[in-house]
């Protein structure tokens, strides 16, 4: 015996149950499998690593529609590929919702369609803890107290990322916060 296990016996022992046969058919695959999520998303690697993640959660989960065994390589990369396109119409989906809000949000007279879109980009970055607090404070009129019951957050961690938040903001446009 050689030591080394073919893919078909790999599979087979994790059609068993052998979550350490699977995870050797894992690190046998993921270089191709995250280089074609790579080349195929032309994003970053982690976008890339997520869906090879997702795609490989849904492999184990699938295993028994394996029809090859000997085939296991093509089959992770129509599922990595199939878990892509998702995500790619659901990068669109999103994209097009933000194009539509930015159409129909009422814009402050002298506020031009490039200082919405740097304000987007500048909200798109702030931390997400942040972003919420900005987005219910600053850009909805809540108060600190409505905003700190709604997202669970203590009132002054509400108040100082509204006041991070503004400064970021600011900068991002070429302001200052003198206010």
């Amino acid at each position: 015996m050689s030591g080394i296990l073919t893919d078909a016996e790999l599979v087979s022992r994790a059609l068993t149950g052998s979550d350490a046969a699977f995870s050797r058919l894992v690190e046998r695959h993921q270089a191709a499998v995250r280089g074609f999520l790579r080349r195929a998303l032309g994003g970053g690697w982690a976008e890339a690593d997520d869906v090879a993640q997702d795609a490989f959660l849904a492999a184990w989960r699938s295993l028994r529609s394996l029809k090859d065994p000997a085939g296991v390589r093509p089959w992770l990369c129509g599922i990595a590929w199939r878990k892509a396109q998702d995500r790619i119409r659901s990068s669109r989906r999103g994209a097009a919702r933000d194009s539509v809000w930015l159409e129909t949000v009422d814009t402050p007279a002298g506020v031009s369609h490039e200082d919405r879109l740097s304000m987007a980009a500048a909200m798109a970055e702030l931390p997400p803890d942040v972003r919420a607090c900005v987005a219910l404070c600053l850009a909805d009129g809540w108060s600190h107290g409505e905003a700190s019951a709604a997202l669970g957050l203590p009132l002054g961690t509400v108040k100082s990322h509204v006041a991070r938040g503004r400064a970021r903001l600011l900068k991002a446009l070429g302001g200052s916060d003198d206010a």
